[in-house]
């Protein structure tokens, strides 16, 4: 895989990422507002298949081992964590934990991209 979609795809990991994760900590804020939508599992099922696809490229990909560990782990995470809320209705950190976890593995890949690019240019 070239590692222009890498990269491409480690900036659409850290951005999904992060909106998750502002999801995640603005939504219990928003949801004592009587809005009308109390169910999120939806939106947390859209990230979680975001984060699979990417994540799934990336671990097919020449990356190192530990981002590939950190960003697998992140993601297993994050799924038990939506099952968890889904199936039985339990409200874990798992999710938050899981996409700080994709947060600093795409982080990684991307620096480790941006050095080999500079390395190679000289």
């Amino acid at each position: 895989m070239k590692k222009q979609s890498i990269v491409v795809l480690d900036i659409l990991g850290i951005s999904s990422a992060g909106l998750c994760l502002i999801h995640c900590l603005v939504f219990p804020i928003l949801s004592i507002i009587p809005f009308g939508f109390s169910d999120t599992h939806w939106i947390d099922i859209f990230f979680a298949c975001i984060g699979m696809f990417v994540v799934s490229k990336i671990v097919m990909s020449k990356t190192s081992k530990k981002v590939k560990l950190i960003l697998a782990s992140s993601i297993i995470i994050i799924i038990i964590g939506v099952v968890l809320e889904i199936i039985w209705k339990i409200n874990t950190q798992m999710i938050l934990i899981g996409g700080i976890g994709m947060i600093f593995g795409h982080l990684l890949n991307y620096k480790s991209h941006s050095k080999s690019r500079f390395n190679g240019a000289n």
